[in-house]
């Protein structure tokens, strides 16, 4: 490829000195974590549309509701800076609200075909997972059923690329891996808010896992809206 060709790499570059430098951040406890967390999801966000600007786009709503998700993740990393219960309520909502446009993306196709029963199966293991965490994690009050709702909400974004990992092959276990290491960073925010949990697990392990979950569901999501074969055939399914 023509070096000339790859101006992804550099939002992508500039990507991964932020993620370097906020969790190096979170090691220190300084604030170069708080300064650069902003930028990290635009970034993204940039490589990813020059990235797939490059290969061409075979699939605008899929490109669209990408660049979306992370959009509202970017809103929801910066209200998350704020202290208080209205800055973590909003950014719930907002992160609540990108995870929708996530299961839009992929559910699009891992969940077209399947059976009626098979997506009760699913729906069925997301409440009972999300009741089990709700439970270990020790949540109760006025946030029991915002969080019992975002958390059921993580669960069907999972439950959507394992069918696309199941159903489609290698390509999907990478957006599942994002969404499985996006639950265990959220829970990680919960235990640390309703629960005991040390600031190193807080910050460090919380961003690292997060980081590299919406970089996973980045790729996936950027996998199915460029031109290939995969998706060439659902979208034929489509229109027949």
């Amino acid at each position: 490829m023509d070096k000339g060709k790859r101006l992804w790499t550099v939002p992508a570059a500039c990507f991964a000195l932020c993620c370097a430098l906020d969790i190096f951040g979170c090691m220190t406890h300084g604030g170069i974590g708080r300064m650069v967390k902003p930028a990290l999801m635009p970034l993204l966000s940039v490589a990813t549309l020059a990235w797939l600007a490059e290969r061409g786009i075979a699939s605008r709503r899929s490109a669209t509701m990408l660049l979306c998700a992370q959009l509202f993740g970017f809103g929801g990393d910066t209200l998350l800076l704020g202290r208080g219960d209205a800055c973590f309520a909003g950014g719930l909502v907002l992160f609540l609200i990108g995870h929708l446009f996530y299961i839009c993306l992929f559910g699009r196709k891992s969940l077209k075909g399947l059976k009626p029963a098979h997506i009760a199966a699913g729906i069925a293991s997301g409440i009972i997972v999300t009741a089990l965490l709700v439970l270990a994690i020790g949540i109760k009050g006025k946030m029991l059923v915002p969080m019992s709702i975002y958390g059921f909400t993580l669960m069907m974004l999972v439950f959507c690329t394992f069918s696309g990992a199941l159903r489609f092959g290698a390509s999907w276990w990478m957006p599942f891996c994002g969404a499985v290491l996006f639950c265990f960073s959220d829970s990680l925010i919960a235990i640390g808010r309703f629960g005991e949990l040390g600031r190193f697990m807080k910050d460090f392990m919380l961003m690292f896992t997060y980081l590299l979950a919406q970089t996973l569901l980045a790729l996936g999501g950027a996998g199915l809206a460029a031109p290939g074969r995969d998706f060439a055939e659902s979208e034929q399914e489509g229109i027949r």
